[in-house]
C-alpha cells in the first residue's frame, strides 16, 4: 500500500470490462488503479512489476493461462497480493477452483459497486469476502458428499451434452442401447434427478464435465 492508497491491479480480457472497473475504483478515495492484464501471464508479471495490494480477477481469460491458474500462481508467491475473483460465472467447479486457488474472495459482476469496494478494501485487511450466494452454494458443496461417475457414466453424460440419442451413444461407443440406458439409470441415481437434461446440469455444475 502507497501511503494510504490501495494499488489494485485489473486482470480481464475484455477491454471494455477494464475501462469501466478502472473508472468506477478510480472514483473512490484510497483506491488507484496501478495496471491492467488481460491474460494470466500479464498479471504475473505486473504482480512483480507494480506490487499490487489487491488484484481483482476474472476467471475466463482466453488462450492461455486461466483466471485460477493465475490465482494459483499468484498466491504462491512470497508475500502475495490478495486476489479477489470478479467474474459472471457461478457454478460449483468454478468458486471451488477459485476458493482452492487461494482467492480471497469471490464476486459476481453484477455485485453492487459498494458491495465490490468494501470487498476490495476487506480482502486488503486479510480478511475473506464471498458473494452471499456463492458462500451459501460452498457451504453446501463442502458439507455434501462428492459425487463421482465412472469413466463411462461421464462419456455417457458428455455426450448426451452434446445432444445425442441413446442410439447415437450406444453406436459411438460401440455398446448396446441398453448398456447406455443401464449407465443412464445410476447417473440419475448418483445426481439425484429424473432426466437427462437434469443430469447435464447437475453434471455441469459440479464439474463433472465442461
Amino acid at each position: 500500500m502507497t501511503g494510504d492508497r490501495l494499488r489494485i491491479l485489473l486482470v480481464d480480457d475484455h477491454p471494455v470490462v477494464r475501462a469501466g472497473m478502472r473508472a468506477l475504483l478510480s472514483s473512490h478515495d484510497g483506491l488507484e488503479v496501478v495496471a491492467e492484464a488481460s491474460s494470466g501471464e500479464a498479471a504475473l508479471e505486473l504482480v512483480d512489476s507494480e506490487n499490487p495490494d489487491v488484484v481483482l480477477m476474472d476467471l475466463r481469460l482466453g488462450e492461455g493461462m486461466d483466471g485460477a491458474q493465475a490465482t494459483a500462481a499468484i498466491t504462491a508467491r512470497p508475500d502475495p497480493p490478495r486476489v479477489v475473483v470478479l467474474t459472471t460465472y457461478d457454478t460449483d467447479a468454478d468458486i471451488l477452483r477459485a476458493v482452492e486457488a487461494g482467492a480471497a474472495g469471490y464476486l459476481l459482476k453484477d455485485s453492487d459497486p459498494t458491495v465490490l469496494m468494501d470487498a476490495v478494501r476487506a480482502a486488503a485487511r486479510g480478511e475473506t469476502v464471498l458473494n452471499p450466494d456463492v458462500a451459501q452454494r460452498l457451504y453446501r458443496r463442502i458439507r455434501s458428499p462428492r459425487v463421482e461417475l465412472s469413466t463411462r457414466e461421464t462419456e455417457i453424460v458428455a455426450l448426451v451434452a452434446r445432444g445425442l440419442s441413446n442410439r447415437a451413444i450406444a453406436k459411438e461407443l460401440f455398446v448396446t442401447e441398453a448398456t447406455v440406458k443401464s449407465h443412464l439409470v445410476h447417473v440419475f441415481s448418483k445426481l439425484a434427478v429424473d432426466s437427462r437434461t437434469a443430469a447435464v446440469a447437475a453434471a455441469r455444475e459440479r464439474g463433472l464435465i465442461a
